[in-house]
C-alpha cells in the first residue's frame, strides 16, 4: 500500500524533493507539501481506493507523513469492505 501512496504523492503532491528520498515517517510538509497539493492527494487517494475520506479525518496531521496516510487508509479499507 505504501508503494501506491508513494506513487500518488509523487504524481500529485509536487514536493520539493523526489519522493524516493522521503522516509515513510518524514514530514511531508517540510518536503514541500502545500494545502493545494493536499487536495490533489485526497482526490487521488479516494479515486485509487474507492472511498471518501471522512471530513473528521481531514486534518494536517493525516497528511504529515506516508505512515500517517497509510494508517488512515488501513482504517478506512475495512469500513469499505464491510459496507
Amino acid at each position: 500500500m505504501k508503494t501506491v501512496l508513494r506513487r500518488i504523492l509523487s504524481e500529485s503532491a509536487c514536493l520539493d524533493v523526489p519522493m524516493d528520498t522521503v522516509a515513510d515517517d518524514a514530514d511531508l510538509y517540510a518536503a514541500g507539501l502545500t494545502s493545494l497539493a493536499t487536495v490533489q492527494v485526497i482526490l487521488a487517494i479516494e479515486g485509487e481506493f474507492g472511498f471518501e475520506i471522512p471530513d473528521r479525518m481531514l486534518t494536517r496531521r493525516l497528511f504529515s507523513s506516508v505512515d500517517s496516510i497509510a494508517a488512515a487508509v488501513n482504517e478506512l479499507l475495512p469500513v469499505k469492505a464491510s459496507a
